[in-house]
């Protein structure tokens, strides 16, 4: 859906629901819904919803990693796979 035919009014949607989830289902997009002139909410498709999602869950990692690098909360490589190799082994032997 190109953007200047993503926003439809409240009523429009409401006459035509069915029609615009499969349109966003074939064509993954985004629906901008108004209300009184203002837009009010988003339609998305499933696939497009999750990879904003995934999206905003790796930004959210990336700004931490960040952070704890300004802290200096920083790991080497080499302890981190250590660090790692440790957790595998504990819980390896928890299963037993």
């Amino acid at each position: 859906m190109k953007l200047s035919t993503s926003v439809k009014p409240i009523s429009y949607l409401k006459a035509h629901a069915s029609r615009l989830i499969r349109e966003l289902s074939s064509h993954q997009g985004t629906l901008i819904v108004t209300h009184n002139g203002q837009a009010k909410a988003v339609l998305q498709d499933i696939r497009t919803y999750e990879q904003t999602q995934e999206t905003l869950a790796l930004l959210k990692m990336l700004t931490r990693s960040q952070e704890n690098a300004k802290r200096g909360k920083v790991k080497t490589l080499d302890a981190t796979f250590a660090s790692l190799e440790e957790r595998i082994r504990t819980f390896k032997n928890e299963e037993v």
